[in-house]
């Protein structure tokens, strides 16, 4: 089966019911991947179809993908967590400025997506963090 690689990104970012998928990292993630699959089998050539053995390999990848992305978020989970008590620095963004928070973590907060520690009654990005020390 050949497969068209002339596509922009709007064709990967853009769901059939015509939302926007917003993805900061420029990355396929699984439900990507998922649409992507499913758009293969939607336009697959009756007469020749997808090897079922090819298939199996790609649903099998696909698998693999979520529980990579499982391990990261549990992970990222811990990470969060070890740091309550614990003094950290970080470089924030706000209206446009950078500056530098040092703090004890008083707190963890999970949006659902990312872990946010809190520090001064500030949300700091998990991410964000430059330094740790057990004072």
């Amino acid at each position: 089966m050949a497969i068209n690689t002339n596509y922009d990104n709007s064709y990967i970012n853009t769901y059939t019911d015509g939302t926007k998928v917003t993805n900061p990292n420029s990355e396929l993630g699984k439900n990507e991947y998922l649409q992507l699959l499913v758009t293969q089998l939607e336009n697959q050539d009756p007469l020749n179809p997808m090897d079922d053995k090819e298939f199996i390999a790609q649903m099998a990848q696909f698998s693999a993908l979520e529980q990579m992305l499982n391990l990261n978020n549990s992970f990222n989970a811990v990470k969060a967590y070890s740091l309550l008590g614990k003094t950290i620095s970080a470089n924030i963004d706000s209206n446009g400025s950078s500056s530098t928070i040092t703090g004890k973590v008083d707190a963890v907060k999970f949006d659902g997506s990312n872990y946010y520690l809190e520090v001064q009654g500030s949300n700091v990005s998990l991410d964000s963090v430059t330094s740790v020390s057990d004072q």
